[in-house]
């Protein structure tokens, strides 16, 4: 169905009608359910803690198990906060918090996994350019060059990525 044609539908609905609608929605999809909760009472920074403390989990975990070190938690908070709408500087702020946080796990233990740097060098490069498009360069411009800078004081083996990157931000 195309946008076009659920605009003509609902249009065509009694308000008690598109009111149930909306009610049973709400009840069976988690997703409506959060985008509602959202709307009506936004609680971003509830939120954003509760995502960092989900990440910090992932590399040094309070219930003494093994670290997961999976970027995919993270992500997740993003891409739904993006979803919801949350302020750009919050999104960033998370963004960012967890190339930190997975920099200050590399710098505590050594290890030689590809794919961790290559994953955590993504995630920089989304970071930096959500930044820019955001035009929150000046809110975020120490803590994008202190990430590049930590990545040569642990001799990653992409350091010239990064550096490619931050000098494209400058």
């Amino acid at each position: 169905m195309s946008k076009r044609d659920l605009k003509k539908y609902l249009a065509s609905l009694p308000k008690e009608e598109l009111e149930e609608q909306l009610l049973s929605l709400y009840e069976k999809f988690a997703d409506v359910k959060t985008y509602y909760d959202f709307v009506f009472n936004p609680k971003e920074e509830k939120l954003e803690q509760e995502a960092k403390v989900k990440i910090s989990n992932e590399y040094f975990p309070i219930k003494g198990k093994r670290p997961k070190l999976r970027r995919s938690t993270a992500q997740k908070f993003i891409k739904n906060f993006l979803s919801l709408g949350v302020d750009p500087y919050i999104i960033a702020d998370v963004m960012l918090y967890n190339i930190e946080i997975a920099q200050t796990y590399s710098a505590k233990k050594e290890f030689s996994n590809s794919s961790f740097y290559k994953s955590i060098f993504n995630s920089y490069k989304q970071a930096v350019e959500y930044v820019t498009a955001n035009g929150m360069k000046s809110n975020f411009e120490d803590r994008i060059k202190f990430i590049y800078e930590e990545t040569s004081r642990q001799r990653w083996e992409n350091r010239k990525e990064f550096e490619r990157i931050f000098d494209n931000f400058e």
